[in-house]
């Protein structure tokens, strides 16, 4: 028999790199061009291994806190967003800092501002430990209470049930969150919701395209790391979609020919971290299996770019050297 085996692959569009993840990379690399080796970054710029790997191989160099670069360097802090107290710390060790953080990420962290001052509680759906959780409660961390899913929000202890808001992380599960949502309404009716959504329009779309191609596979490849929350969200999207089957993976060579037994769909996406190089070798691992049939799925057409951190428009090595010498 030729490829007409009635093996399929369906590939989700949108999928990969969104905006955020685009901006944060390219201002690695460009500082990596402007200034020179070494630039220090705070956790992972993305979280994706294979983008790390390639960040490191050119000069890059990650760390967990900020105490770890030496003073008099240039740092960028990962596009997840950090906490007021870590722009306080590489000040202090007078470090030239690029924020990266996602544009959507900073609507989230002047939305808990905004709140915090107008004397709100602020109710934060999202992962705990996540670092993008982490930096938006350091924004008012008296004033806001973590919601990780609909089973926390019967243990919720708040000031005053008149003045609440909730906001959520950003790479969030769109209907787990509005589950969590339904139930603290149910709590709190005086519950204030944010101005506009705060899951990004590409998780958002990423997820809705996994959900059409979740209905129509036996099996679903998300190719993503594990420390990914929008990744996560996608293998859970599919199954919930009616995939008898879903993986995570990062390279193609963690795939499973196992995987394939009585299968005659494949769906395959990526998560908004993932550049497209990991995808094809998915697609070129499927098709040496005869799933060389490739059916896009397109649910959404994305056009947004966002602007490089205003940082790369000045000389940061100059400005870190007058900076470590006292000037």
């Amino acid at each position: 028999m030729t490829a007409t085996t009635g093996r399929r692959v369906l590939l989700a569009a949108p999928r990969g790199y969104c905006a955020g993840v685009d901006r944060a990379v390219i201002a690695v690399e460009k500082a990596l061009e402007q200034f020179g080796a070494p630039i220090y970054v705070r956790k992972e710029i993305v979280h994706n291994k294979y983008v790390v790997q390639t960040l490191q191989k050119k000069g890059a160099i990650f760390v967990d806190e900020t105490e770890e670069v030496p003073e008099g360097s240039i740092v960028v802090f990962s596009a997840h967003g950090v906490a007021p107290e870590v722009h306080d710390e590489a000040a202090g060790r007078k470090l030239a800092s690029i924020d990266a953080t996602c544009p959507l990420v900073t609507k989230v962290h002047k939305e808990a501002q905004r709140f915090a001052g107008e004397d709100y509680d602020i109710l934060l759906i999202g992962h705990e430990g996540h670092e993008e959780v982490v930096g938006t409660m350091g924004e008012a961390p008296e004033r806001i209470h973590l919601v990780d899913g609909p089973d926390d929000v019967a243990n919720l202890k708040v000031r005053d049930e008149s003045r609440l808001v909730w906001l959520s992380q950003t790479t969030l599960s769109v209907d787990e969150t509005m589950e969590t949502v339904g139930k603290l309404q149910e709590r709190f009716p005086a519950l204030v919701s944010p101005p506009s959504d705060d899951i990004c329009y590409a998780t958002q779309n990423r997820q809705v395209a996994v959900k059409q191609i979740g209905a129509d596979a036996d099996l679903v490849i998300v190719v993503g790391s594990r420390n990914s929350s929008n990744s996560v969200r996608l293998v859970e999207v599919a199954l919930q979609a009616g995939a008898k089957a879903s993986y995570l993976v990062d390279f193609a060579d963690e795939l499973d020919e196992a995987w394939l037994e009585g299968v005659a769909t494949v769906g395959v996406t990526s998560g908004a971290s993932v550049p497209e190089i990991l995808v094809e070798g998915v697609l070129e691992w499927l098709a040496e299996r005869g799933y060389g049939d490739v059916e896009i799925v397109k649910s959404a057409d994305e056009h947004i770019a966002f602007s490089l951190p205003k940082e790369l428009r000045r000389d940061l090595r100059a400005e870190a050297a007058e900076a470590a010498a006292g000037n």
